[in-house]
C-alpha cells in the first residue's frame, strides 16, 4: 500500500506543469498602500539580486620575465564630413569648368616636355700664344706674369680650374728660371748646396685658417735659397715675383725662434764690431741702406762712425715692422744698440721691375747683382745662428780699427 501510493505521487508530480516563475506579490503595508521603494515591473524578477555578494576572484599573478607589451591604438585620422574630398580645398573652384587659357597652358606644357633639353656649352680657355717670345730656361716668359695678374684679378678655385693648363705651363717656366737661379746662387755661396725645385718653392696655396683673407692663391712665385732649402734655421736668399711693382729680391732671418733670436741679441751685445763692419760693407750698403740713410753732415763725406751710425739706423728702419716697443730683458736701457736688440727680423730687399724678368740678361744683371750684395751679409747671420766649427774665434774683433 505504502509504495502504490508513493508511485502514484510521483505520477501527479510528473503530470503536473511545472511553473518556472513566480507568483508576484505585492508589497503592501499595513495601511494598504503600495511601497515606494516597489517596482512591480516585471524586470524585477529577472534582474540579480543586488544583495547578492560577488564571488571574490583571485587576482592575476605576474610571470616572469618582461611584460608583453601593449599594441599601440592607431589613431584614425578625424573625418571632416564637410569635405567630400582631402584633396579639394575649394569645392567650388573644382566645380568651375576648365578655361580655355588653362588647356591652352596644358597642350604648352606637353608640347615642352616633349621638345630635346636646352644645353648650353661652355668653350674651356685656350692657352695663350707664345708671340716672338720663346720660352727661355734663363729669363721668364711675358705669359708667366699675365698669368699671375689674372690670378690677382680671379683668385677663386673655380677660375684656377679652368685655367689649370695656363697654371701648369707658368709653374713649367718658374721652375726652368729657378733651376738656373739655384747654378748662380752656388756659385756664389759655395755653403748653399744645389736642391730640388721642390725644397726651394714656396707653392702658390695659401693657409686661411687663422687669416682675414679669404683668396685661397698667393698671386705670386717665390723660392728660398739656404743650406737646407726654403725651410731651416739658416738665413736665405729670396726671389719674390708678383706683377705690378711688388717684385723684390731679398734675403736674411725671417721671424726666427726664441733660442736663435737669443743669440742674435746676445751677438750684438758682446760683438757690435762685426754688426757694423757686415752692415758697413760697400756693396752691401750701396744696394740695400743707401737710399735709407741721411745725407752727409755739412760739405765733406761722412767719417767711418757716422758711415755705421747711418747704416745702422737704415738696418732698424727697414726691420721695424714687428720690432719691440720697449728694450728686451737683460739690457741696459741706456745701452747705445737699442735699435738692433728691440728687432725681432732681420732682412733686407730691394725692389725690381717687372721687365728684369723677362728681358734677356735680367738674371746675370740685376738679379744676381742683389744676391752678391747679400753673400756677407747672410754669412754673418749664419755664423750667429748656426756656427760652423771656427767661428767663434773673435781675433778679427781685436783688429785695430782705422
Amino acid at each position: 500500500m505504502v509504495g502504490r501510493k508513493r508511485k502514484s505521487a510521483t505520477a501527479a508530480a510528473v503530470e503536473e506543469p511545472v511553473s518556472t516563475s513566480r507568483p508576484q506579490r505585492a508589497a503592501s503595508s499595513s495601511t494598504g498602500k503600495t511601497s515606494k521603494y516597489f517596482d512591480p515591473s516585471p524586470s524585477d524578477s529577472e534582474s540579480p539580486d543586488p544583495l547578492a555578494k560577488a564571488k571574490p576572484t583571485a587576482p592575476k599573478r605576474r610571470g616572469r620575465g618582461r611584460p608583453p607589451k601593449k599594441a599601440k591604438k592607431q589613431l584614425e585620422p578625424e573625418s571632416d564630413p564637410d569635405d567630400d574630398n582631402e584633396f579639394k580645398d575649394n569645392p567650388q573652384e573644382e566645380a568651375k569648368p576648365e578655361s580655355d587659357s588653362d588647356s591652352d597652358s596644358d597642350s604648352d606644357s606637353d608640347s615642352d616636355s616633349d621638345a630635346p633639353p636646352k644645353v648650353t656649352y661652355t668653350p674651356l680657355p685656350t692657352l695663350r700664344p707664345e708671340g716672338t717670345t720663346p720660352y727661355r730656361p734663363h729669363a721668364l716668359h711675358p705669359n708667366t706674369l699675365l698669368f699671375l695678374s689674372d690670378l690677382k684679378a680671379n683668385n677663386k678655385r673655380s677660375w684656377l680650374k679652368l685655367h689649370d693648363k695656363e697654371y701648369r705651363r707658368a709653374l713649367a717656366d718658374w721652375e726652368s728660371y729657378v733651376t738656373c737661379l739655384t747654378e748662380k746662387i752656388t756659385s756664389l755661396d759655395p755653403t748653399v748646396p744645389e736642391l730640388p725645385f721642390k725644397d726651394v718653392n714656396f707653392r702658390i696655396y695659401r693657409d686661411v685658417r687663422f687669416s682675414n683673407d679669404p683668396t685661397p692663391y698667393k698671386p705670386h712665385f717665390s723660392a728660398a735659397f739656404s743650406r737646407t732649402g726654403r725651410k731651416g734655421p739658416y738665413a736665405c736668399y729670396y726671389v719674390h715675383v708678383e706683377p705690378g711693382g711688388n717684385s723684390f729680391v731679398g734675403g736674411g732671418l725671417w721671424h726666427p725662434d726664441g733660442a736663435a733670436l737669443g743669440r742674435l741679441r746676445a751677438s750684438v751685445d758682446e760683438r757690435p764690431d762685426r754688426w757694423r763692419r757686415a752692415l758697413t760693407e760697400p756693396a752691401f750698403r750701396r744696394i740695400f741702406l743707401l737710399q735709407g740713410e741721411k745725407k752727409g753732415r755739412g760739405k765733406g763725406k761722412k767719417n767711418r762712425e757716422e758711415e755705421e751710425q747711418d747704416a745702422m739706423a737704415a738696418y732698424a728702419e727697414m726691420n721695424r715692422g714687428n720690432a719691440l716697443k720697449t728694450r728686451p730683458k737683460g739690457f741696459h736701457p741706456e745701452h747705445r744698440d737699442m735699435r738692433l736688440l728691440k728687432l725681432r727680423n732681420h732682412t733686407v730687399w730691394k725692389k725690381v721691375d717687372d721687365g728684369v724678368w723677362t728681358r734677356e740678361g735680367g738674371l746675370e744683371g740685376e738679379v744676381m747683382d742683389v744676391v752678391g750684395g747679400m753673400v756677407g751679409f747672410v754669412t754673418h747671420l749664419n755664423r750667429i745662428v748656426m756656427p760652423d766649427p771656427g767661428d767663434e774665434d773673435d781675433s778679427e774683433d781685436e783688429e785695430e780699427e782705422e
